[in-house]
């Protein structure tokens, strides 16, 4: 599949915007590529260019179009495949849940867990691809299925997604991994501890895209390709961690324009 050209587009040029001042060089590329998305300038199922490519564009570094990247793929916007690229999804409306004002003080406990994951299980994977053996992928194998079929008939998805990330972290043969991730237990998945994510996927969107992250990091740990394993982990774990946070901002932003003055919101 041809990739799509972000600094033109037929025959009009798309030339990159000028950088904002006082703003995250990454959240001004998320601005932007995001545009071109719901514009239809960047089409649903074009290939992105390069991170090579984005970063003469738009002059910013590898890190940031990294972050620019994860940020849209939380957003619903791309997804990223290891090794073949980033593709433009179909722009959904809306956030993929929404917060009630009470689920904000537990949705701050479950981003500080997502943390402590993403710097745990990032090295985890990592060293499972280095280590893990054939009945030991098998059971990732055996959670994965699990996880799938209970998708499709709106069974229970939290075992076998815990039992998946515990598989890896035993596959590191060192028990210290292991011994955290029984002692933080399912409470590390998100949707046990926040009902709007359980309660905000009719169509089994939310959970699809879940399984789909999961098997980019067991197809690393498959072919053992430590680097991209923790790379896998690393966008799986931050793009729930971006989807909560901007579900938390949304609940904020909510709350204050409900508590503001009429006076002040004109």
């Amino acid at each position: 599949m041809p990739e799509a050209a972000i600094s033109g587009g037929g025959s009009a040029p798309y030339p990159a915007r000028a950088r904002p001042r006082g703003r995250g060089l990454a959240h001004a590329l998320v601005d932007d590529l995001g545009v071109r998305i719901r514009d239809g300038v960047l089409r649903p199922g074009d290939k992105l260019p390069t991170e090579s490519e984005i970063m003469q564009v738009f002059g910013v570094s590898r890190t940031v179009v990294r972050e620019a990247l994860s940020k849209l793929q939380a957003a619903g916007l791309v997804e990223t495949h290891h090794g073949v690229g980033t593709f433009v999804l179909q722009p959904r409306a809306g956030g993929v849940f929404r917060l009630d004002a009470g689920d904000i003080a537990t949705s701050v406990d479950v981003l500080a867990v997502l943390e402590l994951r993403i710097s745990l299980e990032t090295e985890s994977a990592g060293l499972a691809a280095s280590r893990r053996s054939e009945e030991q992928l098998q059971a990732m194998r055996q959670a994965l299925d699990d996880f799938e079929r209970n998708v499709a008939v709106a069974g229970d998805t939290v075992a076998p997604d815990f039992r998946f990330h515990l598989q890896i972290a035993q596959s590191t043969g060192n028990p210290y991994f292991a011994d955290i991730m029984s002692h933080l237990g399912t409470t590390i998945i998100p949707r046990t501890r926040i009902n709007a994510i359980r309660t905000a996927d009719p169509s089994g969107a939310y959970l699809s895209r879940v399984n789909r992250e999961h098997e980019e990091i067991y197809a690393a740990i498959a072919r053992r390709d430590p680097e991209s394993a923790r790379a896998a982990m690393r966008i799986h774990l931050t793009n729930s961690r971006e989807r909560l946070r901007i579900a938390q901002e949304a609940a904020q932003a909510a709350g204050r324009d409900a508590t503001e003055p009429a006076a002040a919101r004109g």
